[in-house]
């Protein structure tokens, strides 16, 4: 539910530096399967490396009662000492598997919705981030999967578009959504959520921040990697950051985008998925200053 999930809540006018550039890294950590504790060691250096503000996960384990939590796994000692977890599927008894944010900042709300479900469940995490340049509203997701299921994930798109104009007001800080959004770039989910598709009579809006700064086709899900080779299903795009800017004052702008996670070491991938790395502007700016 929402609310204070922090340990000592620091207020942005108190951090003594600004904050130009916030920088944002998603990735699908395929739960446990394969190599996992290699693939642990993978991801937390490319963390170390990239050191991004912000981080989202998807199909993250997760047990108040075993202890067992991939995410805290994942951030230990690397300045992540804010997270939320967001529950998309009981598996049974305490352990669930969800999405998580990590922040090297306070959390300051959260909260987690259902959506709507084909054969399986997601959900979609809310975390409020009082970051250097104020507010942040961040929003998690992995929707559904199958090649087949682009219906489902319309439903999804229209859901998480409602929750983002709730939560996050347009004279705040853009919002921010992360995850394994399952749908090509072409899509009419994706399309949906770049404005170019409406759908009942209502549009939406967010940058794609790759559309803006990547450079090539992006692929995240790709047969070469050898997790996701044993699918054999074609390479495309599935995982994106979005951002709603730039707004009035330019903050949401992309300004830079990467593929991540990417290189095996020793023959082992940090995930079935490939990540996304990106900067977007904090600092408020005038186009005077340009």
């Amino acid at each position: 539910m929402r609310g204070p999930w922090v340990r000592g809540r620091v207020t942005a006018r108190y951090y003594a530096r600004a904050l130009e550039r916030l920088k944002l890294v998603t990735l699908n950590i395929w739960n446990r399967q394969g190599p996992w504790a290699e693939r642990l060691d993978l991801i937390r250096a490319g963390l170390r490396a990239l050191d991004p503000d912000i981080v989202g996960l998807q199909e993250v384990l997760h047990s108040d009662e075993s202890g067992d939590d991939q995410a805290a796994e994942i951030a230990d000692g690397l300045g992540y000492e804010h997270r939320a977890f967001g529950s998309a599927w009981n598996i049974g008894g305490p352990l669930h598997l969800g999405n998580a944010v990590l922040s090297k900042y306070p959390i300051t709300e959260r909260d987690n919705w259902a959506l709507a479900p084909d054969k399986e469940t997601h959900g979609l995490l809310f975390a409020a981030v009082d970051a250097p340049c104020g507010r942040v509203p961040v929003f998690v997701t992995h929707y559904a999967w199958r090649l087949h299921h682009g219906h489902v994930r319309l439903d999804q798109v229209q859901a998480t578009a409602a929750r983002i104009k709730q939560l996050a007001p347009v004279d705040g800080f853009p919002p921010v959504l992360m995850g394994d959004l399952n749908g090509e770039p072409d899509s009419d989910e994706m399309r949906y959520l770049r404005g170019l598709t409406p759908l009942n009579g209502k549009s939406f809006y967010l940058a794609d921040v790759w559309e803006y700064c990547g450079q090539g086709p992006g692929h995240t899900w790709t047969r070469a990697n050898p997790y996701a080779w044993r699918t054999r299903e074609h390479d495309r795009r599935i995982d994106y950051i979005y951002v709603r800017g730039p707004d009035r004052k330019l903050r949401g702008e992309p300004l830079a985008a990467r593929v991540v996670f990417d290189q095996p070491v020793r023959g082992v991938f940090a995930s079935d998925h490939f990540g996304v790395y990106a900067e977007i502007q904090a600092a408020p700016r005038t186009l005077d200053a340009l």
